[in-house]
């Protein structure tokens, strides 16, 4: 194994550790991930993530953070949906991990873009804000739960045959169907 390059600077060292902590999070969990292993993976001496970052429950919510502002980057730069659906799937691994990990994400990350584009699309759809926002909560479940129990929902419900763009395009016509109950199909 080749050992990374030194980040040098604030600013490169931050980045480094994000990526280091992003990648491991989504491989292990926060839990089973050590501020060493992220040292280690960062190029960086493991007293510089405290320094920067203060506790792990810090650094988690920089994770997520750091995850959710690349999810956006993506959206709004026009990327390619492949893309586009890897960072989701990598920020969702890593909600996921920290939840079951017990991490408190809903307080930990601050921000929550993809969600609230969720609500944008719902509310000329629904009655208020609230059916709006509840529709988005729905959709991103449904969307969410898909993303990481793909293997077990297809086998459980019988449709591990089904070719992937199929069952990608049944689940965003149901996703469709969420937040814009009104339309017709």
């Amino acid at each position: 194994m080749t050992m990374p390059v030194q980040p040098v600077g604030r600013d490169a060292v931050v980045a480094a550790v994000l990526a280091a902590a992003a990648e491991l999070f989504s491989e292990k969990g926060p839990t089973a991930t050590s501020v060493r292993d992220i040292a280690a993976r960062s190029g960086v001496n493991h007293g510089l993530v405290y320094r920067h970052f203060g506790t792990k429950e810090e650094l988690v919510a920089a994770v997520l953070d750091h995850l959710t502002d690349d999810v956006a980057a993506k959206a709004d730069s026009g990327a390619g949906e492949e893309t586009l659906i890897a960072s989701l799937e990598r920020h969702w691994r890593v909600v996921a991990r920290a939840i079951l990990d017990g991490y408190p994400v809903g307080r930990l990350q601050r921000r929550f873009p993809y969600v609230a584009r969720l609500v944008d699309r719902a509310r000329p759809h629904h009655p208020d804000d609230f059916a709006a926002r509840l529709a988005a909560g729905n959709a991103a479940a449904l969307e969410l739960g898909w993303r990481l129990f793909e293997p077990f929902l297809r086998s459980a419900t019988g449709i591990s045959d089904v070719p992937s763009f199929r069952l990608r395009e049944a689940i965003d016509s149901a996703v469709a169907g969420i937040l814009e109950p009104d339309k017709e199909g």
